[in-house]
């Protein structure tokens, strides 16, 4: 290791945590750090990493865990209905120790908790005096994705992370780390494992690593260019074309299709018919079979047969992308001289990539509610909760890739459990289905409505990133004693604020985000850790129905 790797990653690590999280001890925000470096492929957002964050005591040296399928982060209500086979689950576990070194006290404890935890004979709510409630869920998570698809025989990849401030770790440390795949090999025989050190050297490395934003698709002819040169349309080889969905790894990047509005649907009898056809190589052309893929991107510019596209999304084609990524990993594509029919779209105003992006899902049978960040009222939020200093990710993780500090983000999904615990008073649902929350067009419309005055958003958002930047400071609470309180602390908080046990929209939008201090936040705290607490804590409590009445009736009490 370079003599300036550790003193150059301490000032990043600095600089970092005090524009991102200064509220969040140094060490918890190095958990963060890596994990955002180690999953830095995933484009994941700062509240899903978050949500993989375990360590505390008793945590068997894991620090974070996240499942991954297909490429997806896979939280606690992951639907794994519609994954037929060719299924690949990826679990990363990371122990991040903001030290000088890698130590063998760390990979034993990773090994012994790994011959526990993954030992699926054995019962993990046997364990509660071993290892604490988040990393006893996260594993429960895997366990249940494990199970629901064992009978398509999914790849296992076990990706273990030591990070550190570190060089190279001593032969017995590294010794250590092959005793612990040993053991993996033993409870899952086909799996795939690794064990990656992170020392200063990589993490500076991974952290300069910045996906670039322009990229160069090479094209079969020369494209048709509408007037004005904000469009074109091309054949473009397979073989290109999935270079260009690629990343340097050559693995697929997902952040092409953050704008899609949906997520890729595995084996289904259209990807299936998709994939036969790749695979039939008949003498008809693919773009003869395929409607082709759609892009918007923010710039595009032809050179000979080279069109350089700025900030790339793929808004229409997912299927297809993810089926041409699959073939050309999985099947002898040699001499595959076909073609696939790419439009290129530069909207020159945001309005018209919102109408872009519906219009194109639009041929095919959507639910409504697929059409999310696209809809007015996003756009409403978003201008609405500028001027106060709060940033809506309408558009996954821009204001994260700007540098945003956590606290100022606010993501759909955040949004979403915010109304859903301050305004429809379900904490409850709000804890349990961090990702599938607007999945019902009837929970979507009651939680986004042009109906409800917008200041509604702005107070939720508010007293929730306030609660949470507070719960950050306290040392007694660890990162899934905060998720699970979160939700419920909001709930009392704007409850009193107002004065009544169901405030209204009305009520909500009034509150003065001024009067949501710390003392009336730690009043609400330490009346929710008490009734949550009495009722023995941990996941399930906080997902259940008897927290949020028991909550409810004490607000009354509290009010009258």
């Amino acid at each position: 290791m370079n003599a300036n790797d550790k003193i150059i990653l301490e000032q990043i690590i600095d600089q970092k945590h005090k524009a991102l999280a200064a509220t969040s001890p140094k060490s918890e925000f190095f958990e963060i750090f890596v994990a955002e470096q180690v999953l830095k492929d995933y484009d994941l957002g700062y509240d899903e990493i978050e949500s993989g964050i375990v360590g505390g005591g008793n945590d068997g040296g894991i620090d974070s865990m996240y499942v991954l399928v297909n490429g997806e982060l896979a939280q606690e209500d992951f639907d794994i209905s519609t994954l037929k086979k060719g299924v690949v689950i990826e679990t990363v576990i990371i122990q991040a120790k903001f030290t000088d070194g890698f130590g063998e006290n760390a990979v034993e404890k990773l090994t012994a908790a790994t011959e526990d935890l993954f030992n699926l004979g054995k019962d993990l709510d046997s364990m509660k005096s071993v290892f604490n409630d988040g990393v006893r869920s996260s594993v429960a998570n895997f366990r249940r994705i494990q199970a629901g698809l064992a009978s398509k025989f999914p790849a296992l990849r076990f990706r273990y992370i030591y990070a550190s401030k570190g060089s190279d770790p001593h032969p017995n440390v590294q010794r250590k780390s092959e005793i612990l795949g040993e053991k993996l090999k033993g409870l899952f025989s086909n799996a795939d494992f690794s064990f990656e050190f992170l020392g200063a050297a990589e993490l500076l490395s991974q952290a300069r690593r910045e996906p670039p934003s322009a990229h160069n698709l090479t094209l079969a002819e020369n494209p048709i260019s509408s007037s004005g040169d904000v469009g074109y349309i091309s054949l473009v080889k397979l073989r290109d074309f999935d270079a260009f969905i690629r990343d340097g790894a050559g693995k697929l990047r997902r952040n092409l299709f953050e704008a899609n509005v949906r997520d890729y649907q595995g084996s289904t009898a259209v990807n299936e018919e998709i994939g036969d056809s790749l695979k039939a190589k008949g003498w008809e052309d693919f773009w003869w079979l395929n409607n082709g893929v759609t892009i918007v991107a923010a710039k595009a510019t032809v050179s000979a047969k080279t069109l350089t596209l700025e900030d790339p999304q793929i808004v229409n084609g997912l299927q297809t992308s993810n089926e041409i990524y699959r073939y050309f990993s999985e099947a002898n594509t040699a001499g595959d001289e076909r073609n696939l029919l790419v439009r290129v779209i530069v909207p020159t105003k945001p309005e018209s990539r919102d109408r872009v992006i519906k219009a194109t899902n639009s041929q095919t049978s959507i639910p409504p509610a697929s059409l999310r960040a696209t809809d007015k009222i996003h756009r409403d939020i978003e201008e609405h909760l500028r001027p106060y200093g709060l940033f809506y990710d309408r558009r996954k993780n821009l204001h994260k890739n700007e540098g945003r500090p956590l606290d100022q983000i606010v993501g759909i999904p955040l949004m979403a459990q915010a109304v859903m615990s301050i305004l429809l008073q379900r904490p409850d649902d709000a804890r349990a289905r961090p990702s599938s929350l607007l999945k019902k067009d009837e929970d979507y419309s009651r939680v986004f409505s042009t109906s409800i005055p917008i200041g509604v958003y702005r107070v939720c958002s508010t007293i929730v990133r306030r609660i949470d930047a507070l719960m950050r400071s306290d040392a007694t609470l660890d990162a899934r004693e905060r998720n699970n309180v979160l939700f419920y602390v909001a709930m009392r908080v704007a409850a009193i604020a107002t004065g009544k046990t169901e405030p209204s929209a009305v009520d909500i939008a009034a509150i003065d985000p001024a009067t949501v201090d710390e003392d009336s936040i730690r009043k609400s705290l330490a009346a929710v850790k008490t009734i949550y607490d009495g009722m023995g804590g941990g996941d399930q409590i906080a997902k259940g129905s008897q927290l949020v009445e028991a909550l409810k009736s004490e607000i009354r009490t509290a009010i009258t």
